[in-house]
C-alpha cells in the first residue's frame, strides 16, 4: 500500500510538473515567450526592411509570394555597377556561422559594395539587430553561397542589373 501511494504520489507530481512547464511556456519544445517574441519582430523587420527583394530569389517578382522556408537564401542575380558585379549571399548560412554577438559586430562594422544599404545596417538598433539575427537563426541554414563577387569589367555567366556607369562591354561578348 506504501508504495502504490508513493507511485500515485510520483505520478501526480510529475503529471503536475508537466502541466506547470505546459502552462508557463517552459515545454522543452517550446522556445520561450520573450525569444518567440524576438523571432517575430525579426520576421518584420526582415520584411520591411526589404531584405528578401534581394537576398531571396523571385521575391520582389512574386510580390513577396515566397515560401518562407526559401526566404534569405541569396540569389544569383547579379548587380553590376563601378564596382563590379556583387550577389545578394545567402544570409542563413552567414549568421549560421557566427554568433549573436559576431553578428551585431559584424552588422557595425562591415563596409559591402553596393547596392547593399550597409550604412543602414550600422543605423539599426541592436535589440533590432538581435531579433532579424533570431528570426534568421530560426529559419535555419538552407540553401547555397551566392556566385562571388566579379571585379570591374569582368565577364559574367548569369543575369544582372545594370547600374548608371558600368562596363558593360563584357556582357556584349556573351
Amino acid at each position: 500500500m506504501k508504495e502504490m501511494a508513493l507511485t500515485i504520489a510520483a505520478a501526480f507530481a510529475l503529471l503536475a510538473g508537466a502541466g506547470f512547464a505546459t502552462l508557463h511556456g517552459s515545454d522543452p519544445g517550446d522556445a520561450p515567450p520573450d525569444r518567440n517574441a524576438m523571432i517575430e519582430r525579426g520576421r518584420y523587420l526582415t520584411v520591411i526592411g526589404s531584405c528578401n527583394d534581394c537576398h531571396t530569389h523571385g521575391y520582389a517578382e512574386r510580390a513577396g509570394e515566397v515560401p518562407e522556408s526559401d526566404w534569405l537564401t541569396g540569389d544569383a542575380l547579379g548587380w553590376r555597377g563601378p564596382w563590379g558585379t556583387t550577389y545578394p549571399p545567402n544570409l542563413r548560412r552567414l549568421m549560421a556561422g557566427l554568433e549573436e554577438d559576431e553578428w551585431l559586430t559584424y552588422a557595425k562594422t562591415v563596409q559591402l559594395r553596393p547596392p547593399m544599404p550597409w550604412y543602414q545596417l550600422r543605423a539599426m538598433r541592436d535589440d533590432d539587430l538581435r531579433a532579424i539575427y533570431h528570426f534568421v537563426r530560426a529559419l535555419g541554414p538552407a540553401g547555397a553561397p551566392a556566385p562571388a563577387y566579379l571585379p570591374p569589367g569582368a565577364p559574367v555567366a548569369g543575369p544582372v542589373v545594370i547600374f548608371p556607369g558600368a562596363d558593360v562591354a563584357p556582357l556584349a561578348r556573351r
